[in-house]
């Protein structure tokens, strides 16, 4: 198997540039030998997940209104991560931000690109133990409502599709095989 580049870019152009993201038009040669376009969307964060789990196996998912879907999510917390600053450190900051919660003890549980057919939006997920609760302090742009639940309950939300989000998805399914091997 070949692991080399087929693709050939001739000339790209930046679309579109702001905080988070940049969008680039890459004229190209495909792996077939024909001309065409390619659009890239890169991320200037990571995506950053955390499951919060508690000693009895409860957790808390956060609740908001997605733009994008035009849509309310049920999700564990989330948030970006500059990607001059260590991951661990945007995951503790975002977990602080949206339950209020710090904890003692992290796991990092899953590495996964979120959409790598067009961009190259790397998620770091951790497992956050040994919680201590405080006050939730989300940024201005989030309206979150937080709520506790058995990981069971969770995991259920998955299985019924109830839960979409997919650092969420692939959180829950990696913790339930870890603790069902007794890893978490």
């Amino acid at each position: 198997m070949k692991e080399e580049n087929p693709w050939q870019t001739l000339e790209s152009e930046t679309k579109y540039d702001n905080n988070w993201i940049r969008l680039t038009e890459h004229q190209v040669i495909n792996p077939s030998g024909g001309k065409g376009i390619y659009g890239e969307v890169h991320f200037k964060n990571y995506a950053i997940g955390i499951l919060p789990l508690d000693e009895e196996y409860n957790t808390w998912l956060v609740g908001q209104y997605r733009y994008p879907l035009k849509a309310y999510s049920w999700e564990i917390p989330e948030g970006g991560g500059p990607l001059n600053e260590a991951p661990l450190d945007s995951a503790r900051r975002e977990l602080l931000e949206e339950t209020g919660m710090s904890a003692q003890t992290w796991v990092e549980i899953q590495r996964m690109h979120l959409s790598n057919s067009v961009s190259d939006e790397l998620s770091i997920i951790y497992v956050a133990k040994n919680l201590i609760q405080g006050i939730p302090m989300p940024e201005e742009t989030e309206q979150l409502e937080i709520k506790k639940l058995s990981f069971e309950a969770a995991y259920e939300m998955v299985i019924k599709g109830e839960i979409t989000d997919s650092m969420s998805v692939a959180a829950i399914l990696k913790a339930k095989i870890m603790i069902l091997n007794g890893e978490l």
